[in-house]
């Protein structure tokens, strides 16, 4: 590069950065989108049309830009997207300046994506690669030969195929939505490319402009595309993404389009959104986006049917009447008269329970679209007390396709219309650590969860639970009691509690029975508890399900709630729910069947009994001889055998039998009977920290222990037995890896040198952002003989191991675990006895400790 060149480069590097500086500063107090857009786009013209005359180019050439930049609209950190166009004849010579051209721009602190065509040749990739297509139908000249210029936009208007882009653009955008799941509510969504992004608003602007009907909003109003009002609103959502974009760029100092957690708070903060005692900044912020994101995705789904229209607006016209209201116009479902909602605004609900009737039919038709739209306005109070529309709204909860209603119902503004209480919850965020949707996809995630329990075609994948639903009477009350089971959150204090008034409010207007209004009201209050007994208490003790027949009191209940518990886990996350949870929910279900069946009441011995003859017979199918089992079980007491299910014992008698009076750590695992994870049994001379011992291997080789009993013998033996899973992206199979813990773990117990102290390990950058206070509670059981440890805390390796621990170090004794890990947060029980649990000061000196071991 030359001398010229250099100062010519160091002097708009320099005028550049003060300009963007400049004008960083001025929308950080005025917060305009569209000035800082075409402002910034103006500066950046500014310099590169000085490279370009500096360079001596004058009309030899054209500089043309292209994409986002030739739209107009320059984010903080988008990239420069330019087209030099050459004569057909251009000289060697030309071609080397048009090198240091581009070299320069990145030299002066430019992102630069740069083409280099002749007319024939952006005409051949425009018509082999519609992405090309789209990038050059946004264009503007910025420097050199305008005729060359306009000469290529004409021959790109005439070669251009309206048809063949409208549904090149519109499968493009079906499959961005697809590969960001279809939905606008994950938890770090890109403001560009997600459903109900900036780039859905393009889409609508490229085919405008491409079937010639105009380039900007105030174009389709001209046209009758779209009404004022909807122009206002998608105008309103376009800044408000714009705003978004802008501040995300500005913040992350770097082309970042998605809101990812390190930036959620900040980006709040910039938006003059303080934290309350209910939602922090973060979490309002992302409500704006989501709201912003709902009404660009509603009005996408109004104009591209409006602009498909106009394309094939000779294709024959197939109709069919269907009632006074509605008809089938090619598929879909139309109004048979423009002021249908207008004159009858329950046609509004009626219109969604067609859809249901008439499961051939694609959608809505685009007159009716528009006019159910316009037409939420008349959903009030007088709206929602009229007869009419309550068995309009229960018959649509009672018919297959409800799924599918609900979610229409929510895209078009209707659902939140209609149940004011959900409309809170639309687009709020759950900062929990585990859910990664918004409350109201959750919600319609976890209804659609019991649909699918109740559909023949999905029967394969629960069956037992599909058995269960299609058993069940009445089952629209499950359907109601998971579209409330969530709707009370955010609003401060216990949403299951709070939730109870809606619920009840909502099944007496619609006429529910008295006890089916009873049920939804106690499973929106009671739908954690299920899934916390499970998981956080022992399961196959006998008292365990009596207090837990106890609080369900019928069967019907039990189901009821067994199959909301089922439905609400698996949709909180792909990721949260798993084949052990699901086998600790389906035994607490069958233990407090039986025990309801049989009038409510456990009679301990015959249960112990019982365990026992079912292990008797397991042992003989492996060829166990008769009565081996008691040189183990001689040494075992009442306490062993209700904490551990007939399996267990079965498989401890088999592997102990020969072996109860070994000195040497005995080490033995297998695949559990679920088939997701390893089960591990120890038994070895009890040592002091022996919990801790084991929990340290375990956090060493990255197994997530999710369950653990904690046993000692009469003759002094630790006999104790864990739930591990295996590391994710794990490439051993089942058998190496059960070998590994076998002989690591027995050589590890045989260890006397201090417990090795478990790594620090990577922190999740969502629990990074988004921080547990750590939760630590000690009380005694109901009987008083042990103290039950609950810890709530953000999960990271080696967590458990630091727990044990600090246990060890108070010489406290573990009896049993049990490690709920919901996503990365970590609510973990234990049963403990030890010295000085009864004394305050050692209380606090013990949860002090432990909080200094949660603390991340």
């Amino acid at each position: 590069m030359s001398d010229d060149d250099l100062a010519l480069a160091r002097h708009w590097r320099n005028e550049l950065k003060a300009r963007r500086q400049a004008l960083a500063d001025s929308y950080r107090e005025d917060r305009d989108p569209h000035t800082y857009l075409t402002r910034h786009c103006a500066e950046v013209d500014r310099a590169i049309a000085a490279l370009w005359h500096g360079l001596g180019f004058g009309e030899q050439a054209t500089l043309i830009a292209v994409g986002g930049y030739g739209r107009g609209q320059l984010f903080p950190c988008s990239d420069i997207d330019v087209l030099v166009l050459l004569p057909p004849d251009a000289a060697p010579a030309l071609t080397e300046r048009v090198a240091r051209l581009i070299g320069m721009m990145w030299d002066i602190g430019l992102e630069v994506g740069h083409s280099v065509r002749t007319q024939a040749e952006c005409l051949s990739e425009a018509a082999a690669d519609i992405t090309v297509e789209t990038n050059m139908l946004e264009k503007r000249p910025i420097a050199g030969d305008r005729l060359a210029f306009e000469a290529l936009a004409t021959a790109l208007d005439n070669q251009r195929d309206p048809l063949a882009f409208f549904e090149g653009k519109t499968l493009e955008q079906q499959q961005r939505h697809n590969r960001f799941f279809g939905v606008t509510n994950n938890l770090e969504p890109n403001l560009k490319e997600s459903p109900g992004g900036l780039r859905d608003l393009q889409t609508l602007l490229w085919i405008s402009k491409a079937i010639g009907l105009g380039d900007d909003w105030d174009a389709l109003v001209a046209r009758r595309i779209l009404t004022p009002a909807e122009a206002r609103l998608i105008k309103h959502g376009e800044r408000q993404l714009q705003r978004l974009r802008i501040f995300l760029h500005l913040l992350a100092r770097r082309r970042e389009d998605r809101l990812i957690f390190d930036l959620q708070q900040q980006l709040g903060q910039a938006f003059g959104l303080p934290d309350s005692t209910v939602l922090r900044a973060s979490e309002q912020v992302m409500q704006l986006y989501y709201r912003a994101a709902r009404t660009v995705t509603q009005l996408n789904g109004i104009l591209l049917p409006n602009l498909r229209g106009r394309i094939y607006s000779q294709v024959p016209r197939i109709t069919q009447v269907l009632n006074d209201h509605f008809y089938s116009v090619n598929g879909m479902l139309g109004i048979r008269r423009p002021d249908v909602f207008d004159i009858e605004p329950s046609a509004i609900l009626e219109a969604f329970l067609m859809l249901q009737l008439h499961p051939e039919l694609t959608g809505f038709a685009p007159r009716m679209l528009r006019a159910l739209w316009h037409a939420r306005a008349k959903i009030n109070e007088r709206f929602r007390q009229d007869p009419v529309n309550r068995q309009l709204f229960m018959q649509i909860m009672r018919h297959p396709g409800l799924t599918r209603g609900l979610r229409r119902m929510n895209l078009y503004g209707v659902l939140g219309k209609y149940l004011p209480a959900f409309g809170k919850i639309v687009g709020q965020m759950q900062h929990d650590l585990f859910h990664v949707y918004t409350v109201d996809e959750h919600i319609l995630m976890v209804v659609r969860n019991l649909r699918r329990f109740a559909i023949s075609a999905f029967n394969h994948e629960y069956p037992f639970l599909s058995r269960l639903i299609n058993d069940f009477e009445r089952p629209e009350t499950l359907y109601i009691a998971g579209l409330f089971h969530d709707i009370a959150k955010g609003r401060g204090g216990d949403h299951s509690q709070l939730g109870m008034d809606d619920a009840r409010e909502f099944c007496e207007r619609h006429a529910l029975p008295a006890e089916d209004t009873e049920l939804v009201v106690w499973l929106t209050a009671q739908h954690l508890t299920m899934s916390h007994i499970a998981q956080k208490q022992d399961i196959y003790d006998p008292e365990t399900v009596q207090r837990f027949a106890e609080l369900v009191g019928t069967p019907r209940r039990l189901c009821a709630l067994y199959l909301l518990t089922v439905a609400d886990i698996r949709g909180t996350s792909p990721k949260v729910w798993n084949a052990w949870k699901a086998k600790l929910l389906e035994d607490l279900y069958l233990a407090t069947l039986k025990v309801l069946k049989n009038g409510g009441a456990v009679d301990m011995r015959s249960e112990l009994e019982a365990r026992k003859q079912q292990a008797r017979t397991l042992l003989r199918l492996y060829a166990v001889p008769d009565g081996a089992e008691e040189r183990l079980w001689s040494r075992l007491d009442i306490v062993y055998f209700l904490r551990h299910e007939a399996r267990e014992i079965a498989w401890h008698a088999r592997i102990l039998n020969r072996i109860v009076d070994n000195r040497e750590p005995v080490v033995r695992a297998r695949l559990s009977d679920d088939k997701e994870g390893i089960q591990v049994l120890v038994y070895t001379p009890d040592q002091a920290a022996l919990f801790a011992r084991i929990c340290a291997f375990f956090g060493r080789t990255h197994y997530s222990i999710a369950d653990a009993k904690i046993y000692t013998t009469t003759n002094g033996y630790a006999l104790d037995t864990f739930h591990v899973f295996i590391p994710e992206n794990h490439d051993d199979n089942y058998r190496d890896m059960i070998n590994f813990i076998e002989f690591e773990l027995a050589a590890s117990l045989r260890r006397t040198d201090p417990i090795e102290p478990p790594g620090e390990g990577r922190i999740n950058r969502h629990l990074k952002h988004f921080p547990i206070t750590p939760q630590v509670q000690i009380r005694p059981d109901d009987k008083a003989n042990y103290f039950v440890l609950s810890i709530v805390a953000g999960d990271r390796q080696g967590l458990l191991a630091r727990i044990a621990a600090v246990l060890a170090e108070h010489q406290l004794v573990v009896h049993s675990a049990k490690i709920m890990t919901l996503g990365s947060r970590a609510e973990d029980s234990f049963l403990v006895t030890g010295p000085g649990l009864t004394d305050d000061k050692t209380v606090v000196a013990l949860e002090s400790q432990l909080f200094n071991a949660l603390r991340i």
